[in-house]
């Protein structure tokens, strides 16, 4: 078989001037981005690599919503009360992790209210105020467990900014707890309540959150990969097992 002959004029060009251009511009590319990967995975450890002080992410008087009899495993979330995924969270993988895991985890709350979310600081308020009437948890599980009542608008697909209707929910909740509604209304306004908010978000800042919600276990930041509840769920399910050496 007869060799194909080359054209003389393309064996001696070689490449294009716009050939090595585009070239040079993707494998610049390419170094860019690669650099900027790198960048925000230094910046963004997996869990793991680092650890928060325990002191910063939670206080002596620090609420719980279940309390573990050894010890042995902390989870401390950050929050927003009006947050949308902090409620899907507690729907699907908090709610759900502090019954299964009842006195075997202790689950810590702290506030971090959000400035996109005019109702955050009022329930947070209230939350704080019950506590001090000896209803932290039943409160919580009322804000999160009655979310679009006071959370949304009424079209249920916007954050609401009507603080007299949150504060009708909040004081029905007040009452359906038995709580003294003249006391939890003077515990809402008082200075103390919002300095247990403020405290909650400066600490939060210095843990480096800053968005909602954020979970640390034993002081490593969780960072879950899975894209669906069910996955992040398994995944802080695993974590939790390994760290209780199920």
């Amino acid at each position: 078989m007869a060799k194909r002959k080359r054209n003389p004029v393309t064996a001696k060009k070689g490449l294009s001037a716009n050939a090595w251009t585009t070239i040079a511009v993707l494998v610049v590319a390419v170094l860019v981005i690669g650099g900027v990967l790198l960048f925000q995975h230094k910046d963004s450890p997996a869990v793991g690599e680092g650890t928060v002080a325990a002191d910063v992410l939670r206080h002596p008087d620090s609420h719980t919503v279940t309390e573990a009899k050894n010890g042995k495993v902390t989870v401390v979330e950050f929050i927003d009360y009006q947050c949308p995924v902090c409620e899907a969270y507690y729907q699907n993988v908090t709610g759900k992790l502090a019954n299964d895991y009842s006195g075997r985890i202790t689950l810590v709350t702290r506030n971090f209210p959000l400035p996109m979310h005019p109702l955050a600081v009022p329930a947070a308020r209230a939350a704080e105020a019950a506590a001090l009437q000896g209803k932290y948890r039943e409160m919580y599980d009322k804000l999160y467990g009655d979310y679009r009542t006071w959370a949304l608008q009424p079209d249920g697909q916007n954050v609401s900014s009507d603080e007299k209707r949150a504060q009708d929910r909040f004081d029905a909740y007040a009452k359906e707890l038995g709580l003294d509604l003249d006391r939890f209304h003077r515990d809402q306004a008082s200075p103390a309540v919002q300095q247990r908010i403020d405290q909650g978000k400066a600490d939060g800042q210095q843990a480096g959150v800053t968005g909602t919600p954020t979970l640390f276990v034993n002081g490593t930041q969780f960072r879950p990969t899975g894209n669906t509840y069910p996955m992040i769920s398994q995944e802080l399910r695993t974590l939790l097992d390994k760290d209780l050496d199920l």
